[in-house]
């Protein structure tokens, strides 16, 4: 049915823009960018939730940013969350906007592990 699809189909289309966004980076960045975990998951987990982010969250940063060592009391190594489901709502089901969303929100968070604040985000059109 046009509109709806599944959690596998939305992953693979979400793991396809991720890898093209990680192709078309600077080569200075892409390594970096290799190496952080991209998650794929449906929608936030509780305790994410439970931390103050709102149901509609497109996507999360965890752990380190680049260059800063592994606190002993949070050992979690960096990695990217996207919620697919709410990007899927976000795009209104078409394909087209969820792949850009995809690609934006995987960019965005991506430069919160390269150390960037929100104005340093917006500044490079990742807001």
């Amino acid at each position: 049915m046009p509109g709806q699809t599944d959690f596998a189909e939305l992953t693979r289309r979400a793991a396809d823009t991720v890898g093209a966004a990680q192709r078309q980076l600077p080569p200075e960045i892409r390594p970096l960018a290799c190496g952080i975990a991209v998650h794929y998951e449906a929608i936030p987990a509780t305790d994410v939730l439970a931390e103050g982010f709102e149901p509609d969250i497109l996507g999360l940063f965890t752990g380190p940013a680049h260059g800063t060592e592994l606190a002993q009391d949070n050992p979690t190594p960096p990695q990217i969350m996207l919620y697919l489901e709410n990007l899927w709502d976000f795009a209104e089901g078409d394909d087209e906007v969820f792949r850009d969303e995809v690609r934006l929100t995987y960019l965005h968070e991506l430069g919160h592990y390269l150390g960037w604040d929100e104005d340093d985000l917006t500044a490079r059109g990742l807001e």
